[in-house]
């Protein structure tokens, strides 16, 4: 079988199923302590813990998106790979702490609340009560912000590279004509 070269189209659409599906599968297949079993000084040093290696994630996207310029393909993965994991963590956060939620009952639904708060609809079904969910609820809205200002990024980057090559390729017609 002959292997799909790194420079294909379909590469990206490939790593980015890969990714969701693996993303999915942890999500739905580890194992979590009920909320009354942990300590809510431990779900806080778990929950911060986690958010460091989010940034530290962060951190390395951005880097490896400096690095490849302008290849789109990269940065559309890089932006995938962060996003991906923002909305798992924040699931698993919410699930953990669904006795702050209404309307929370299973990772399904602390999913859905977490694509929803990404998404920036907020249907109002789902919502945060507790305190602590509301803080954990406004940390995902900001980094949101930073994940969607990063997809904008490469968006309008990746428009004006075609924009350039069209320009450039007419240019380059009506020379020749």
């Amino acid at each position: 079988m002959r292997s799909l070269p790194h420079d294909s189209p379909w590469w990206t659409p490939i790593l980015t199923l890969a990714s969701i599906t693996a993303c999915l599968v942890v999500y739905y297949g580890v194992p979590l302590p009920s909320d009354a079993e942990t300590p809510p000084v431990l779900q806080v040093v778990v929950f911060v813990a986690g958010l460091v290696l989010l940034c530290g994630v962060l951190a390395a996207q951005v880097r490896r998106q400096v690095i490849a310029g302008q290849e789109a393909s990269v940065r559309v993965q890089s932006v995938v790979g962060l996003l991906l994991p923002v909305i798992v963590f924040f699931a698993l956060a919410y699930y953990l702490m669904a006795d702050q939620f209404e309307g929370i009952e299973n990772r399904t639904d602390a999913l859905y609340f977490a694509v929803v708060t990404l998404g920036t609809v907020g249907y109002g079904d789902v919502h945060p009560v507790g305190e602590g969910a509301r803080i954990v609820t406004m940390v995902q809205i900001v980094l949101d912000l930073v994940v969607v200002g990063l997809l904008v990024s490469v968006a309008t980057s990746r428009a004006r590279a075609r924009a350039a090559r069209r320009g450039h390729a007419t240019h380059t017609e009506n020379l020749h004509d």
